[in-house]
């Protein structure tokens, strides 16, 4: 029986109440398939930091690092300034744990949950390869004259050749893994014909952040050319991916892009997925400690009332087990969702979904 120690952080609002589901389809499947996970709680989040002033203790980051994977529920409490627990916490274990990717499939489950017309299953099946150490988030810049009529705020992005392309090898790598073999639908014949099994795009925004993206260009095609002959290389400015994702969804296999223009579009990618209920995303370090989570937030609004939908959180469990290596008993996790999802929930929104937040764990549960 293989033995994995997961740390487990539930956070705020609905954080707790999603994690718990998590936790009973993850134990479901560690039944089936003879695993054997030991699960460390932790209570950082809102209520610890208006209890005790301490947005995480010194300890933490060093604690943590001794897990492989680590299940977040959410950060984020309205009694808190905005800010404070998601730098001091989030950003914080991204950055301190390097985490330098972040991943984010969008895979639509049913046609009926999709917000765009005549799109199906087929159409929407990606994943979003974001940087997540470097960009606009690490903080770099500050004020000049705040306060006066005369103030300045700069806000720079910050981008090295290190961190540039040890996420195109991670983007590129995953790209050609994903396909396991057998070439995209998407590829053209001369692509196939040329011995092209996957598609990576870059977004970007070549034409104005000329000096950021150059390098990321540059990286993207000298890296490709040596290393991924195998994958088909394409690029799109970031306001047409927006676009693309909306009119022509299918066009995308893997998209590599930076922190911030990551962060916007996954947004996109969720809602065309079905919903922040359904989106999960996971903070990776190949080599060290990662994190998974539902990428909803906390929805506070809907705490105790056991109508969030938990999927996202369940679906963050089966990135875990994947990263893990239990690459069959993530694929039961979420083939078990697929048929919650078809068959039994009336709708993926919060309070509509025709069950419990309980319920919905349990269907999930039994489908395994």
């Amino acid at each position: 029986m293989k033995t994995y120690d997961i740390a487990v952080i539930g956070g705020d609002g609905t954080g707790p109440e999603v994690v718990r589901e998590a936790v009973k389809v993850l134990d479901a499947a560690a039944k089936k398939f003879s695993l054997k996970l030991n699960y460390t709680n932790y209570d950082f989040g809102g209520e610890r930091y208006l209890r005790t002033g301490e947005v995480l203790p010194e300890s933490a980051v060093g604690e943590l690092r001794k897990f492989r994977a680590i299940l977040l529920g959410a950060i984020g409490h309205p009694d808190v300034k905005p800010g404070i627990l998601e730098k001091g916490i989030l950003l914080r274990l991204r950055f301190e744990l390097e985490q330098y990717i972040n991943l984010r499939p969008v895979r639509l489950y049913d046609a009926r949950y999709c917000p765009l017309k005549d799109k199906g299953p087929e159409d929407i099946d990606f994943v979003v390869v974001r940087e997540n150490n470097e960009g606009l988030y690490t903080g770099s810049g500050g004020f000049v004259f705040k306060g006066t009529p005369n103030e300045i705020a700069v806000q720079e992005s910050i981008n090295t050749r290190r961190g540039v392309e040890r996420c195109l090898r991670y983007a590129f790598d995953y790209a050609r893994k994903r396909r396991g073999g057998q070439p995209w639908k998407g590829l053209k014949p001369e692509d196939v014909a040329a011995g092209r099994k996957a598609q990576l795009t870059l977004s970007g925004k070549t034409n104005v952040l000329t000096y950021a993206f150059d390098l990321w260009e540059r990286a993207f095609h000298e890296v490709g050319a040596k290393d991924y002959p195998d994958v088909k290389r394409d690029y799109a400015h970031v306001d047409a991916t927006t676009m693309w994702f909306v009119k022509n969804p299918e066009w995308f296999d893997v998209i590599v892009t930076d922190n911030m223009f990551g962060d916007i579009i996954t947004d996109l990618g969720a809602m065309i997925q079905g919903g922040m209920g359904i989106a999960a995303g996971g903070n990776i370090n190949p080599e060290g400690s990662s994190m998974f989570e539902p990428i909803g937030g906390s929805a506070p609004k809907y705490t105790g009332k056991h109508v969030i939908n938990p999927l996202a959180a369940v679906c963050a469990g089966a990135m875990l087990l994947d990263h893990l290596g239990e690459t069959t008993a993530a694929k039961a996790i979420e083939d078990a969702v697929i048929k919650s999802v078809r068959e039994k929930l009336k709708s993926l929104a919060a309070g509509k979904m025709g069950f419990t937040t309980e319920q919905v764990g349990d269907l999930v549960a039994a489908a395994l």
